[in-house]
Formats: C-alpha cells, sequence, structure tokens
C-alpha cells in the first residue's frame, strides 16, 4: 500500500487556494477602509459635533463649571500646560475646583478639526484672560487638543499649550 501523493493534484489546487486567499485579502483590505472611511456628510457632522464640545469646553473654563469640564475629560486624561506641566484629570479638576486657575475670556480662533477613525485632533489659537494662582497667563496661545470616541461618547484625551510670544519681544530681535 503506498501513500504517495497524486502530484498531478496539487497544480490544480494551489492556484484556486492562492485566488481564494488573494480575494479574501482584498475583501478584508476594501472592509477595514470602508471602517474607517466615512461618507463627506457624517464626517461634516462629526467636525460640527468635536467643534460643538470645543465651545462646550471654553465655555466651561470661563464658567469654572467643573461638572462639565469633568464630564469631557477622559479618565485617561493627560495635558501639558504652556509652562510645561503635566496634569491628570484629577489634577486638573482639583486646580479648578479650588480656584486656583479663573479664565475670564477665552476666544478662540483659526480653529481646525482633523479626523482619525476615533480619533479627533483640534488645532486652534486661543486669546485668554486670566490667572494661575498669583500669575497673570492672559495671552494668545496655540494648542492641540486630541479627542477619542469611547462607547460613542467623545472625550478629550490630550492636550497641549504654547504661548504665542509677542515678535518684538523674542530673544535676538533687536529694534532700530
Amino acid at each position: 500500500m503506498s501513500h504517495r501523493r497524486d502530484d498531478r493534484s496539487t497544480p490544480s489546487r494551489l492556484p484556486v487556494s492562492l485566488l481564494a486567499g488573494r480575494v479574501i485579502l482584498l475583501t478584508c483590505c476594501l472592509f477595514s477602509v470602508a471602517a474607517y472611511a466615512l461618507p463627506k456628510h457624517e464626517t461634516r457632522a462629526v467636525h460640527k459635533q468635536i467643534e460643538g464640545l470645543e465651545m462646550e469646553w471654553r465655555q466651561a473654563q470661563v464658567d469654572n463649571d467643573i461638572a462639565v469640564i469633568a464630564n469631557l475629560l477622559a479618565d485617561d486624561y493627560v495635558g501639558i500646560t504652556a509652562n510645561g506641566t503635566v496634569e491628570t484629570k484629577a489634577q486638573t479638576i482639583a486646580q479648578r475646583r479650588a480656584g486656583t486657575i479663573r479664565i475670564t475670556s477665552l476666544d478662540l480662533d483659526d480653529l481646525k478639526v482633523r479626523l482619525y477613525g476615533d480619533t479627533a485632533v483640534v488645532t486652534s489659537k486661543a486669546e485668554l484672560q486670566g490667572v494661575n494662582g498669583q500669575s497673570d497667563i492672559s495671552g494668545t496661545y496655540r494648542y492641540t487638543r486630541v479627542y477619542n470616541r469611547r462607547l460613542g461618547q467623545w472625550k478629550i484625551v490630550s492636550f497641549e499649550a504654547s504661548r504665542i510670544h509677542d515678535v518684538d519681544a523674542r530673544p535676538g530681535k533687536h529694534n532700530p
């Protein structure tokens, strides 16, 4: 009794299985692209939703509305302030509760939203009036805020701000 494999059947099976593998691979690729590609009207709707959350955040800052701030921040939120301080959600809320940071005016300009699946990256320019303890923090800032959609809700997961300094006050700038 011979267990010899019939070599004549192998060539006909190989192309079919290769073809089937390619079809499966192509189908998977198409579905994965479709999962991240939103129709234009849905993309516009998400942009508007994120812009609305930015306005909600702005108002919560001015009103010192801790409940709204806590609701918008993800539990694993990490923020980096303009002076380089790293803050967690708990630290951010504690500062607001203590009244350490008080923002009296906050105007946003040049707001841009970019979407990457369930992540939205917002960049903007902010003109603010306020104090952090005894220090005046009034000025113009550029910031990046990152939202992530979790269980259908957008939460702020990251933030970083940089102060825009007056061009004439930059080191090395000489006035005639």
